[in-house]
């Protein structure tokens, strides 16, 4: 079969690779899908980069968004998943553990994501746990549902499980143009928040409008000046905020008096230099919100099917073209999602 392999680190143009592999077979607990539909993530871009957790073991396949086709199952997989039309939750957990029992699979010793921990989805076929299988449902089509997994999920637990954002408070959403940014962006239009979102461009600021009540270029002044004067000097309740080191101190200086911030991510950094004081003196929270657990992705994914909540997806490549794509989300230059389809 095809795949995309990262084969170091380096540039796209370096370290991305088509190349030509055997075709897994699933193990006993596993299926193997054939992947119509991939979507990248940051994950990706961080696998070629290299960050403080990698092992430096390569090849690596990256690809945690996947949908496709159930063409084969291990042993003791019920024999009605072939041919089933899928996509996949791609976290992977014990299942045992006092956290799992609880429904709380990221937070298990033993969680692991597939396309960053296994090999991903960015081939003609994958093998994964049947137990991540999710039916897919018939409003939606490869395209669409390779855009909810980690984005849409994230963003659920973020805003609504770990955020517990309410119709009547406020939120600013840093990135919201990216996949997860836009994913909460959206996710707290829908629950009738008011919301403040911080982009880089007046062309991606356009494409935000039918979400956003007040967009911020933040290229053009401090997102949190902004925020402060559009709130009469109050601040919001809610900062959505999964950039990291070079926005901490600013999302915290746009948060409330007892606002909150969620982080998900350190896309520019994990170390943010902060004034503990600017917290515990205006009784701020700041929660973590990692992909959120099954039961996210179910009420999340159902809220996409009824056309609630719309991914956006910001291209559709080939299989060759994921060196594109890397670089594509290396310059931020994507709003919403960009999407592969092995089989294009």
């Amino acid at each position: 079969m095809r795949a995309s392999h990262i084969t170091g680190h380096g540039t796209p143009a370096e370290a991305v690779e088509l190349v030509d592999v055997d075709t897994p077979n699933p193990d006993p607990n596993e299926v193997r899908i054939r992947v119509e539909a991939v979507a990248l993530n940051h994950l990706d871009v961080f696998a070629r980069m290299g960050h403080p957790e990698d092992d430096g073991t390569f090849p690596k396949r990256s690809g945690c968004d996947i949908a496709g086709f159930v063409d084969s199952v291990g042993d003791d997989v019920d024999d009605d998943w072939i041919d089933e039309a899928v996509i996949v939750y791609p976290g992977v957990s014990c299942d045992d553990c006092e956290y799992c029992l609880n429904g709380e699979h990221t937070m298990c010793h033993e969680y692991e994501i597939i396309g960053e921990d296994r090999p991903g989805g960015l081939a003609e076929y994958v093998v994964v746990p049947a137990w991540c299988l999710e039916t897919k449902p018939e409003s939606l089509d490869f395209v669409t549902a390779a855009a909810v997994p980690v984005t849409f999920t994230t963003a659920w637990r973020m805003v609504v499980a770990t955020g517990e954002l309410s119709p009547a408070e406020t939120v600013l959403v840093l990135g919201a143009s990216g996949g997860v940014g836009n994913a909460a962006l959206k996710i707290a239009h829908s629950i009738g928040a008011t919301t403040y979102a911080a982009t880089s461009s007046a062309k991606k600021a356009t494409q935000l409008t039918a979400w956003a009540d007040e967009i911020i270029d933040y290229t053009e002044r401090s997102f949190d000046e902004a925020v402060l004067e559009m709130t009469n000097g109050r601040g919001v309740d809610l900062v959505a905020d999964h950039v990291g080191e070079a926005t901490w101190q600013r999302s915290i200086d746009s948060l409330a008096m007892g606002g909150r911030m969620v982080i998900c991510g350190a896309t520019s950094g994990p170390n943010p230099d902060i004034d503990i004081r600017s917290v515990y003196q205006h009784h701020r929270q700041i929660r973590g919100a990692p992909m959120g657990n099954r039961q996210d992705f179910r009420d999340v994914l159902s809220l996409v099917s009824t056309g609630e909540l719309t991914p956006t997806i910001d291209r559709v490549l080939r299989l060759d073209e994921v060196a594109d794509a890397h670089r594509a989300i290396e310059n931020r230059d994507v709003v919403g999602k960009i999407v592969i389809e092995p089989s294009g």
